[in-house]
């Protein structure tokens, strides 16, 4: 049997704790480190570790729409 392709969905720098915390609880994903090389401002070609969601595909997308509507939710309060 074939294993099942995972996606990973980046997690922009900022986010609240407690988003993570909701999201991990509420979707079948999982948190992980992934290295990431920047490419703007001062930082350019530097390697930062970013959090990312992982996991299927459709689940990967439902986390994305739920993480930015939290977030303009965030962001207009």
């Amino acid at each position: 049997m074939a294993e099942e392709e995972l996606f990973d969905l980046l997690v922009p720098p900022g986010v609240p704790r407690k988003m993570l915390y909701d999201v991990v609880e509420k979707y079948d994903v999982e948190v992980v480190r992934r290295p990431q090389k920047l490419s703007f401002a001062n930082m350019d070609g530097d390697t930062r570790e970013l959090l990312a969601f992982r996991g299927r595909r459709e689940v990967v997308e439902e986390v994305q729409e739920y993480l930015f509507s939290q977030l303009k939710e965030f962001v207009s309060e």
